[in-house]
């Protein structure tokens, strides 16, 4: 697998591989999509346009402040879009961006092995 050095801001904020002074590409994926709620929101923006409070009923475990974190993540590494509409009280929508939309192969096979894994434990 290869890496390359990463430059900008961010070279800095990111763990290098163990081996080199590179970034392995599974890490700088992991960067914008790894947690345990940033894959389950990519996954329903990505099926459409949604508020914050309906990706809250959508996922009831995740906490406000934990869901407000990882929107914020996921906005700055440029995968979903928040759009601000100018109104009391304030409206925001989340939608998925080009680049969120192309994590969308990952996250499917991410479901299908979740689904084979449950099958194969619930057959013992």
């Amino acid at each position: 697998m290869k890496s390359r050095p990463l430059s900008g801001k961010n070279a800095k904020s990111l763990k290098p591989c163990p081996v080199v002074e590179q970034r392995c590409f599974v890490e700088v994926t992991l960067e914008v999509i790894g947690g345990k709620w940033k894959p389950m929101i990519l996954w329903h923006l990505t099926q459409g346009m949604k508020r914050f409070g309906e990706l809250k009923r959508l996922m009831p475990q995740v906490t406000q402040q934990m869901l407000t974190t990882h929107l914020r993540e996921l906005e700055r590494h440029g995968a979903i879009h928040r759009k601000v509409y100018a109104e009391v009280p304030p409206k925001v929508e989340y939608s998925a961006t080009e680049l969120g939309k192309s994590l969308l192969p990952i996250l499917e096979l991410m479901h299908e092995w979740g689904e084979k894994f449950v099958e194969a434990h619930e057959a013992k």
